[in-house]
This record gives structure tokens, C-alpha cells and sequence, in this order.
């Protein structure tokens, strides 16, 4: 068992080019800031990856011997609801054009990433990787959560049937710089950072979805950015791998940090009329504190703090 990680190490092997999918999201732009040598970086405004004519040229072009796959259609819980038929279909088309296009291209290593949605509504706690498919994923987000857990049936069945080395990724909740700041469809992060902001310019009260009491494991996009680079040096398992610091927070603790962090000092309403989602989603983070016993988790507090500081350093100018 490979452990090269006293602290927060990553590399990519100089004689491999590495191509990124995705990556003007919240990994990807982490990605580009760690500055991997010999990576190419595409995004979705300049390749379709739901066209598998043109995902295919895009590999044939770079020939990639390691990819990093990262594009997908995300949105929180707002989103999922609503689009749960686009969300199935694009995210499907994305993960078989690509991983395709890897395999006729030659590419000699790909990591996916997953979400912990994926897990059944009823899975045992903590989140273990063996139970992906024990049950259907919670309702609110089925269409997006079985598309994902495609992922690693095409993964599985591609290293069968053609010996490809592709690895599959789990990590729970990931903020930071970069994210979609959408107010009804963005994830929970961004949405309250910007619905936070929009409180204290228009004097009103923060309004909050659900009733505060979930607790989720949130990570950084910057520590996830450095285990996908570690992971496609050194992961080899055919079974998915948990990335998560294995720490919960309320979202009542949550709204407490971002509020803090932009001196907000207005009422914070809580609607227990919306959506909570699942209670809880603890992870077993065992299989990747083997690997990596050291690696030193960005503390939440630090990295909402920073997200706040790069949301308002770049607005109007963030996705929405």
C-alpha cells in the first residue's frame, strides 16, 4: 500500500499528459491553481461532452494518458427537484461519451467523480462504499444520484471487459471559490453565502430552506483538487474511495459561520416548509485514512471564510 503523504504531497508524472474535464467548476479551478504540469484543462463552452462525435475528437486531438473527469450537470437540492429527467440524461450522456473516448484514445488512468447522494436513502451509517447499490438514492435527487452511480457500473465493466484502469472517486460536500452561486439551484454553500449577501444589501432577513438541524461533511474544493492528483498516481482499487474529512456540521452552524464571516447581522429565518433533504450522511473515511493518514483537511471555518472572501472580491462576476 502506497503512502507518499506525510503532509498535503501531490504530483503527476512529468512524461504523461493529463486531461481535465470540468474544469472551470469548483475542482477544476482549484486544479488550475495547483498548476499540475503537462494538463490540459477543457471546459463545456468549448467541447459538448454530451456529444460523443466531438468528445471523441477532443481525445483523439489531446491523447491523454491520464484523465481527471470532472464535468457533470450539478445543482443542490432545488435543482435536482426540478430537473431530475435533464440531470439524468446529460450526466449519463457525459460519463459514457467520455469514458469511451478514454478507452479508444488509450488513455491509461481515469478517475470519476461520484457524490455521496448516490447512497441508498436507507444505507447503514457511516456511508460505506459496498452499499452504492444496495437501495434507491433519497428521492429529492434520484435522477441526478443513479446517473452518477453509472459511474462506477461503466467503470467496473470497462476494467473487465478491456483491463482499463479507471478508479472512481467518492467525496462528500465540496465548497470554495469557483462554485454556482444560484439562489434556488445552486448547492447549500454558495446559495447562503449569496442569499447573505443580498440580505444585507436589501436590509431583509436571511431566509433559509428547511430547518437548519442536517448535518453534512463539507470539503474544500482545494483538498479534493490535491486527492484527485494523488488518486490518479497511486489509487488503484477497483472499488470506489471515499474523500472526506469525516467531520459533520449542522446547517443551523453552518449559516452561523457564513453570517460571521460577512458580518451579518440581520434575522435569520429559518422555513421548516422546504425540503431538509436527508438528516444525515456520515462517511466511513477508513479506506483513505489508510492511504493518507496525514492529509491535513482545509478546516471549515478557514475555508468558508475564503469562499466568502473570493465571492466578494469577484461579484456580479460569479456563476450563476
Amino acid at each position: 500500500m502506497k503512502n507518499n503523504s506525510p503532509k498535503n504531497k501531490v504530483s503527476i508524472k512529468e512524461n504523461f499528459v493529463t486531461l481535465v474535464t470540468g474544469s472551470n467548476g469548483l475542482v477544476g479551478s482549484a486544479l488550475r491553481q495547483l498548476n499540475p504540469q503537462n494538463t490540459v484543462f477543457t471546459v463545456r463552452q468549448e467541447v459538448d461532452l454530451t456529444n460523443f462525435s466531438k468528445s471523441k475528437s477532443l481525445f483523439k486531438k489531446v491523447k491523454p494518458n491520464r484523465v481527471i473527469h470532472l464535468a457533470a450537470v450539478v445543482a443542490g437540492i432545488g435543482g435536482n427537484m426540478m430537473h431530475s429527467g435533464s440531470f439524468f440524461r446529460k450526466n449519463l450522456m457525459i460519463n459514457i461519451n467520455v469514458l469511451e473516448s478514454a478507452r479508444l484514445a488509450g488513455t491509461k488512468k481515469l478517475i470519476s467523480f461520484m457524490s455521496t447522494c448516490i447512497f441508498p436513502d436507507n444505507a447503514p451509517y457511516p456511508l460505506h462504499e459496498k452499499n452504492i447499490h444496495d437501495g434507491p438514492p433519497h428521492p429529492s435527487n434520484f435522477g441526478y444520484a443513479y446517473a452518477k452511480r453509472m459511474l462506477q457500473v461503466q467503470s467496473d465493466a470497462y476494467r473487465k471487459e478491456w483491463n482499463c484502469n479507471y478508479i472512481v472517486a467518492i467525496p462528500t460536500n465540496i465548497y470554495g471559490p469557483h462554485d454556482i452561486f444560484n439562489l434556488e439551484e445552486g448547492h447549500v454553500v454558495p446559495s447562503l453565502i449569496h442569499k447573505c449577501y443580498l440580505a444585507m444589501k436589501n436590509r431583509t432577513p436571511l431566509e433559509v430552506w428547511g430547518s437548519g438541524k442536517p448535518l453534512r461533511e463539507f470539503v474544500y474544493s482545494e483538498d479534493i483538487a490535491k486527492l484527485s492528483l494523488w488518486a490518479v498516481d497511486n489509487y488503484e482499487e477497483d472499488t470506489p474511495i471515499i474523500f472526506s474529512s469525516g467531520k459533520e456540521i449542522s446547517i443551523r452552524d453552518l449559516v452561523d459561520l457564513i453570517t460571521k464571516s460577512m458580518h451579518f447581522k440581520g434575522e435569520i429565518i429559518f422555513d421548516s416548509s422546504k425540503p431538509d433533504g436527508q438528516f444525515r450522511k456520515p462517511s466511513d473515511t477508513s479506506k483513505l485514512k489508510k492511504y493518507l493518514p496525514n492529509f491535513e483537511w482545509t478546516p471549515v471555518e478557514k475555508g468558508i471564510k475564503k469562499t466568502v472572501e473570493w465571492f466578494l472580491a469577484n461579484y456580479p462576476n460569479v456563476r450563476l
